[in-house]
């Protein structure tokens, strides 16, 4: 019978576990592992404990705080993942894990993977939803630069912006554009800018680079900065082909810095350009205007009848009327007569003495009542048309010459001259006083017209 102590000394658990550890340690100390995540946890204490699994055997895996800090994405069940780390021994348990020092997705890149994570994240939440996006100012005054003072980027900027439009004021706002901090430092201006009094429009950029070189506009902090910003963002990162976070929530994308320099601000050029061109249909237009009323004016004079002739018809008019109602009662009264003579003599003959007395005396005050009537009508109907002639009299052009006026008009033109502005030496005019017209020359001009001092 073989005893135990006849074999070799007796170990106890935990000097069996010390020693399996001790054997791990030494031959696995720095390896590479690949596998599937699951059962990933992430307590409070900010390690990060999962398993690494394939068809036939799991491993368990540690990632603590330090470490899991660095990490550019973030782990999720199912992953496949390459991380690189050491093997030991979890003695209280007497389970073995690998504790690791970095992992990376398997097939895309840590930095690739977090930016889809992040890019997909923040379009749920909504931050690149166009109903957020604040239009560009159509001439800004003051423009504001978070980028690296060193940089090439800021260069192009200052240079197209001045070859632009040189009177704009450029704030500019130095920040690290990558490394530690680079995204806190970026995110901190942005919300600095806001507070700046005054600030139409912001750029926020760098040059190109790696996808390492461009990552802190791949942070969320500045992200979020930019979606807060009450200024419009331009994002100019990278060249034409990079693609940022930033991008996607800024109010506007610039493929380049210098693009974005290009589309802050507008060719002065142009603009001159455009506003000499405004000025001259404007120009044109109220030319057409005032000739349309000159001609609209020109046809109303051609319509305007003298006032004499319309006094000689309205005369002829009132004639006519007399004479047609002088007529017209002088018929109803012949009528009348006609018909009482009729009416007379029937009654003659029935010897109606008494009635026939009454109505004669009847008749005669009609008569004269119906002649004061038409006396008084007529007095008064001439009254109203002396009225009206003197009217007219009044308000004719005609008697305000006869009263000393003149009427003066510009030659060749035959404007009425209102000012004195519109005269000068030598212009030649026309005027027309009660009696003819004449023309005349201007001499000198004396008194200064309000309008034109």
């Amino acid at each position: 019978m073989v005893t135990p102590s006849s074999f070799r000394p007796i170990y106890t658990v935990s000097q069996l576990t010390a020693e399996i550890k001790t054997i791990l340690e030494r031959n696995f100390e720095h390896l590479w592992v690949e596998g599937e995540v699951s059962n990933l946890r992430l307590p409070s204490s900010g390690h990060l404990y999962f398993t690494l699994k394939d068809e036939s055997a799991q491993l368990r895996a540690v990632m603590f705080r330090l470490q899991n800090r660095l990490l550019k994405f973030e782990p999720e069940d199912g992953l496949q993942v390459i991380c690189y780390g050491r093997l030991t021994v979890y003695e209280l348990r007497g389970e073995y894990q690998i504790v690791l020092d970095h992992m990376e997705p398997k097939g895309l890149g840590a930095l690739q993977l977090a930016f889809e994570q992040l890019k997909e994240r923040l379009a749920k939440e909504g931050l690149f939803d166009p109903a957020h996006k604040k239009p560009l100012p159509h001439l800004p005054q003051r423009i504001g630069i978070v980028t690296s003072p060193t940089g090439a980027a800021i260069r192009d900027i200052l240079q197209i912006i001045e070859r632009r439009f040189a009177n704009v004021h450029i704030l500019l706002y130095p920040v690290r554009v990558q490394g530690a901090g680079a995204a806190q430092e970026i995110a901190q201006a942005i919300d600095e800018l806001n507070r700046w009094p005054g600030m139409d429009v912001m750029i926020v950029g760098r040059g190109g680079g790696s996808l390492e070189d461009l990552w802190a506009f791949n942070e969320e902090a500045v992200a979020r900065a930019i979606f807060r910003s009450q200024i419009p963002v331009i994002s100019a990162v990278g060249h034409e082909v990079d693609f940022t976070i930033a991008d996607f929530v800024a109010d506007l994308r610039a493929p380049t810095p210098s693009a974005a320099a290009e589309l802050v601000v507008r060719n002065k050029v142009e603009l001159v350009q455009s506003l000499e061109s405004l000025g001259r249909r404007l120009h044109n237009a109220g030319r057409t205007a005032l000739e349309k009323r000159q001609e609209r004016l020109s046809s109303l004079v051609h319509r305007l009848v003298d006032p004499r002739r319309r006094l000689s018809d309205v005369r002829l008019r009132l004639d006519d009327l007399f004479a047609r109602l002088a007529n017209s009662l002088r018929h109803s009264l012949s009528r009348k007569q006609d018909r009482l003579k009729s009416r007379a003599d029937g009654l003659m003959l029935l010897y109606p003495g008494r009635q026939v007395a009454e109505h004669a005396h009847r008749l005669a005050q009609l008569s004269r009542q119906m002649a004061m009537a038409l006396r008084a009508q007529l007095h008064l109907l001439r009254q109203r048309t002396e009225g009206c002639l003197g009217k007219l009299q009044t308000l004719s052009p005609l008697a305000v010459l006869e009263r000393g006026y003149s009427i003066t008009r510009l030659l060749p033109s035959k404007e009425v001259i209102r000012r004195v502005s519109d005269l000068k030496v030598a212009s030649r005019v026309n005027v027309k006083v009660h009696r003819g017209e004449f023309i005349a020359r201007v001499e000198e001009i004396k008194g200064n017209d309000p309008d034109h001092p």
